[in-house]
């Protein structure tokens, strides 16, 4: 049987974030990727220009064109703009009987662009959340989700993901990225398993697209029937050495993308 995940994301024209890197994740992985595209950005590596929100509608007829037809065996979800298309994925996660998913809460791009409208974080919280399996945030958007403070230790991070939990996901992941001190430090917790996953932080300004990839690279490990602390702790490596190789790469004037294809070419 052919590995087969689905993103339900917003498009980067840069090609190192959202849906592209998804996509390059997926391939990377071993897995077939399929896509449902939630908004169109203008993008690259410097600025968001300009955001296209697809009509929910059709959202909604990409996902019963997909998931009728492939035999999904994991989605990634990660730009959900605005609260109608919240709404539609929800629905369609329902419909379509899908429970391993990851959710990547998209609230702002790496160059500050906000990238969902305030009403559909509510709906992130009471609609979506409780559908998925995983859901992965930032500091930035954990303190969010809870209208709370950044966490500024690995214990407010544990306390972050405690509490995330009681929204109904059956496990959380705080991602530690944007912290400080020589270490990235992620904590998942699913309510009784804990674990710490540390990363040297490494000194690059290429980071555009890591929070794509790395729950890209999670639904991955579970389309390929991976249990989930396990899938967690491969992505964490593969996204590791994407940040590592990034700097091989020359793309763009800003914040280039990671290397999806490190030690390939």
């Amino acid at each position: 049987m052919t590995a087969i995940a689905v993103t339900i994301a917003g498009s980067d024209s840069s090609g190192g974030a959202g849906m592209q890197a998804d996509l390059k994740t997926f391939s990377a992985l071993g897995v077939y990727g399929a896509s449902v595209i939630t908004a169109l950005t203008a993008q690259n590596t410097t600025a968001v220009t300009a955001i296209h929100d697809v009509p929910a509608a059709f959202v909604t007829q990409q996902i019963d064109a997909v998931f009728s037809d492939l035999a999904v065996g994991a989605v990634k979800i990660g730009m959900l703009s605005q609260p109608a298309v919240v709404q539609a994925v929800a629905a369609g996660l329902a419909r379509h009987h899908q429970r391993k998913v990851v959710l990547d809460p998209v609230m702002i791009a790496a160059t500050g662009r906000r990238l969902i409208a305030a009403d559909a974080v509510d709906l992130l919280r009471r609609v979506l959340i409780p559908r998925v399996l995983l859901v992965t945030p930032n500091l930035a958007e954990a303190a969010a989700l809870l209208d709370t403070a950044v966490a500024e230790t690995e214990a407010d991070m544990r306390l972050q993901a405690e509490r995330l939990l009681t929204l109904g996901p059956g496990a959380v992941l705080v991602k530690g990225g944007h912290g400080g001190g020589p270490e990235s430090v992620d904590v998942f917790f699913d309510g009784t398993a804990e674990l710490r996953l540390p990363a040297h932080r490494i000194a690059t300004r290429n980071t555009h697209g890591t929070g794509c990839t790395l729950s890209a690279a999670i639904a991955a490990g579970l389309a390929k029937g991976f249990p989930l602390a396990e899938a967690v702790v491969e992505a964490k490596a593969y996204v590791t050495r994407a940040i590592a190789a990034a700097d091989e790469l020359a793309i763009g004037k800003g914040h280039g993308p990671v290397h999806h294809f490190a030690g390939r070419w």
